[in-house]
């Protein structure tokens, strides 16, 4: 039967054997018993331990276990995880073919390549070795487990057998003996005292247990490898050292092997006979230490005042307590190579850009501050105000990363890097870089005024809304309490707006958003979505505010607005979601809230109605409209097509056919054929319009450019251009862009704004309109008279046709207003050197009425409706290319 673990080493005493021998290789690891179970705590950096524990789980580590506790094939085994760079062994310790225990451990490879892994390699862990460290720290711990265990097992054995066949009382003592000077060695991984005064103490530890002579400690030279100097050594009592100095000693010949070197006594090889009897060395064992990959020192023992023979214990006891005094040396000379760096350090950080200071984690104490954060925070660092205004504000548990910090005192702004980081001296520590960033955030803050601000109202615009509401919906699930999305519409404003005008109807707009931006829980989130919609959104932490705020709209819209020296009535319809229990993207709320309102005004206006799921509305057929639009504009517009309405010159004989406009149709394959007044605002409101709107552009410009190909230059075709697609920053790109592509002659496109457009906002119109002019491209102004805009900006803005809109048509044959104002606007465009063009001529005698003004453009159903591309080239390019040629062939058969 095997001896258990219990009888072997008490659990405090592996736990602290566990700890520093983590501590001094970088390893995680934790040991199991027999049976799998923990016996001590993963040694580590508790937030690594338990990052280390997600990734690796417990049954993983219990095959693993099983693998080499379970077979007598292997004591040791590696795999990977999902993370390059991180691996978990597990080292089984035996008793004969029975693991007693067995090690189960993580390391993190600083220099593992991840070509075959997805994942990328953990970089933020305390201990982080390369692969060869993790190999010498694998083989150190079975061994030095070994050696432990292995006397323990001994001494225990030893024990028993004593009872049962009176063991040998010296031998118990001989293993007990072996098994706390190495101990000792093993504690001394962990030391902080100088190198110099723990490698003495290691001598004196080996040469002690091994009561030998001397052991000496050789560095060999790097200029002259015959050279060594004695960088430690320990002499028993009585006896003297053999070197009087330390430095460019003669390297003893029997120091250049690469592997242990054991001479006993009696068996003395010729080739050190001589240096040994000179020496009186009648025993010696010789180790060779290697660092960085190379031979870099030996350790010698040696006996000069009897003969001795090594045992095999002994020689073991060597070998073991040689690559612990290297690992340690290894260690040290990381510290040293660091510390030797630190001038370097301070002279490089003294000279970046920002303010840079190093805080010891566990004193506290400022370990490091550069020049600029001296000269641009003294008093603060004076006062020990850094960590109060900067490290305060660093989120809980995260080890690195970057934050603005406000300095409220001096209102100025910082951005904090910081970091956790292994200081020069091996302590941990916490790096902070400050960057002021004072001037970036005012700047920031001026453009973000400007792009989420609504430029009439003052109110935040529809893209900060949809920023905001976002947070909202974030900080409502965290809460676990709702939100409110309002949605305002104000009832007949238009009213208001064409009795009074445009200013009265801004002035309103300002009223009204002042007067909701002064109500209490709301005075932060009030947008303007555009024209006389608004959006509210009450956040979750005023949630309880709800009915106040609710009835404070209500007795906003509930007085008078005083207008053009009268009071005027403006009420609103509005409705409203919860969030997240009704929705919990932004733009699914938003329609949802828009559909409440929308049956508020439908139930009489002046209404507040909160969202109902299901609610079968016309809301609900423009949600569907909606979607389908947007599934056609991804399917390339093959829903899309475009009609033409051809234009008549009236001034011909023949009524000639010059060109004709574009027209988009949507035929809906779920929805069927849809009106252009339905879908061409709802395109406008779901930011649709440009895409389609270009490709509208795109076709007809190909379809003229193939009929000026076919018999037809003089042909052009007119494109409307709606308010979305005007105000785009780069309209005057896509049109050039277009006729590049297109090859279209940019004398036969004419592009229409409509005339309310045009003098919305007149400088920049006329800047706009003035570039796509350059591109020879000609401009009409379509729907005149409908607008309220001073004859004199027909003068200002480049146009070169006038569209007469239909509404004056209507009674152009009995209403001799119609017929006045027709005649004036074409004597105008005469004059000024523009075509006028007159739309909807759907009668004979509206048409004879305009033979004898000096109109020479018409449309209308009267020639002929909107039709597909294919029918109107049959009847417009086809047939006049026939006609053309039988009057051609009449004319040469009279002749």
């Amino acid at each position: 039967m095997g001896i258990s673990y219990q009888r072997v080493i008490d659990n405090s005493r592996l736990q602290l054997f566990q700890d520093r021998f983590c501590a001094a290789t970088g390893l995680y690891a934790y040991c199991v018993d027999s049976t799998g179970t923990s016996i001590t705590q993963m040694s580590g950096n508790e937030q690594d331990v338990k990052r280390l524990k997600e990734l690796i789980s417990e049954d993983q580590f219990q095959a693993l276990f099983h693998t080499v506790a379970d077979g007598a094939l292997e004591d040791q085994a590696v795999e990977n995880t999902a993370i390059p760079n991180i691996k978990y062994a597990a080292i089984a310790m035996r008793d004969g073919s029975r693991a007693i225990l067995t090690w189960l451990v993580c390391c993190v490879l600083a220099d593992a390549e991840n070509a075959e892994y997805l994942e990328m390699p953990a970089t933020d862990f305390s201990y982080m070795l390369s692969t060869e460290q993790f190999n010498s720290a694998m083989d150190l711990l079975r061994e030095g487990t070994k050696e432990i265990i292995g006397n323990k097992l001994s001494v225990v054995s030893a024990r028993e057998e004593s009872r049962r066949s009176e063991f040998s009382k010296w031998e118990i003592e001989a293993v007990l003996k072996r098994t706390e000077a190495m101990t000792e060695v093993v504690q001394f991984l962990d030391h902080d005292e100088a190198i110099e005064s723990v490698l003495e103490q290691i001598l004196q530890v080996i040469g002690s247990y091994l009561n030998i002579s001397s052991t000496y400690l050789y560095r060999i030279n790097q200029q002259d490898d015959k050279l060594a100097d004695i960088i430690a050594q320990w002499n028993n009592s009585g006896v003297v050292s053999r070197y009087d100095q330390t430095r460019n000693q003669p390297r003893p010949s029997y120091l250049y092997q690469e592997k242990l070197l054991v001479v006993s006594s009696g068996n003395i090889p010729e080739a050190y006979r001589g240096e040994m009897d000179e020496a009186e060395i009648q025993a010696l064992a010789a180790m060779p230490i290697y660092l960085k990959d190379k031979i870099s020192m030996y350790i010698s023992f040696e006996e000069k005042t009897r003969p001795h023979v090594w045992s095999i214990e002994e020689i073991k006891f060597i070998n073991d307590a040689s690559k612990i005094l290297q690992s340690i040396l290894q260690r040290r000379i990381h510290k040293n190579s660091l510390a030797s760096s630190y001038a370097a350090l301070e002279a490089v950080l003294d000279n970046v850009g920002n303010s840079i200071y190093v805080r010891d984690k566990e004193s506290g104490r400022i370990l490091f501050v550069n020049k600029r954060l001296r000269s641009s925070l003294r008093m603060e660092l004076e006062r020990d105000l850094l960590k109060e205004i900067f490290e305060s504000k660093i989120p809980e548990k995260e080890s690195k990363g970057s934050i603005e910090v406000h300095y409220d005192d001096a209102d100025r702004w910082y951005e904090l890097f910081y970091t956790n980081i292994a200081w020069v001296d091996g302590r941990e520590a916490l790096l902070c870089s400050l960057h002021e960033v004072t001037e970036k955030k005012i700047y920031q803050r001026r453009i973000e005024q400007q792009a989420y601000t609504d430029f009439l109202t003052g109110l935040y615009n529809r893209m900060c809304c949809e920023r905001d509401l976002s947070k909202y919906i974030d900080t409502a699930k965290k809460m676990g309490i709702e939100g409110t999305l309002l949605y305002l519409d104000l009832d007949d404003f238009k009213h208001i707006n064409d009795g009074l005008g445009h200013q009265y109807g801004d002035v309103l707009l300002k009223s009204i958003s002042h007067s909701i931006q002064r109500i209490h829980g709301i005075e932060n989130t009030c947008y303007r979505m555009g024209g006389d919609e608004f959006v509210i959104i009450i956040p979750p932490s005023k949630t309880i505010e709800f009915d106040k705020i609710i009835e404070g709209i209500k007795e906003v819209f509930s007085k008078p607005w005083f207008l053009k020296d009268a009071d005027y009535y403006c009420t609103m319809s509005m409705g409203y979601v919860h969030f997240p229990s009704e929705g919990e993207e932004v733009q699914d709320l938003i329609k949802k809230a828009d559909i409440a309102m929308y049956e508020a005004k439908k139930s009489g206006k002046n209404r507040v109605a909160a969202y109902k799921s299901g609610t079968d509305s016309a809301s609900n057929k423009r949600l569907d409209m909606e979607k389908n639009m947007r599934d056609a504009t991804l399917d390339d517009y093959k829903e899309f097509e475009v009609y033409y309405q051809p234009i008549i010159d009236i001034q011909t004989p023949d009524n000639a056919c010059i060109g004709a406009e574009a027209l988009i149709r949507w035929n809906s394959s779920e929805l069927g054929f849809i009106s252009p007044a339905d879908f061409i605002p709802l395109a406008e409101y779901l930011g649709l319009i440009n895409p389609i709107g270009n490709y509208v552009l795109r076709q007809a410009c190909e379809t003229c450019k193939k009929w000026n190909e076919s018999g037809h230059p003089e042909y052009k075709v007119n494109v409307n251009l709606s308010v979305v697609q005007l105000v785009q920053t780069d309209i005057v790109d896509t049109v050039a862009q277009t006729l590049k592509e297109t090859g279209i002659n940019p004398g036969n496109l004419t592009l229409e704004v409509t005339e309310s457009l045009a003098i919305n906002d007149m400088e920049r119109m006329k800047e706009i309109l003035h570039s796509i002019k350059k591109l020879g491209v000609r401009i009409a102004l379509d729907d005149f008279g409908t607008g309220y805009s001073s004859l004199n900006h027909i003068r200002e803005i480049p146009f070169d046709v006038i569209k007469v809109d239909q509404s004056f048509v209507k009674d152009l044959a009995k209403d001799s207003y119609s017929q006045a104002f027709i005649r004036m606007v074409s004597d105008l465009a005469d004059t000024i050197g523009v075509a006028i063009c007159v739309e909807g001529i759907e009668r004979e005698e509206q048409y004879k009425i305009l033979e004898g003004m000096k109109v020479r453009m018409i449309q209308g159903f009267y020639f002929d409706r909107p039709m597909p591309q294919a029918a109107f080239e049959e009847k417009y390019l086809t047939n006049h290319i026939k006609e053309k040629d039988n009057s051609v062939h009449k004319k040469s058969t009279q002749k």
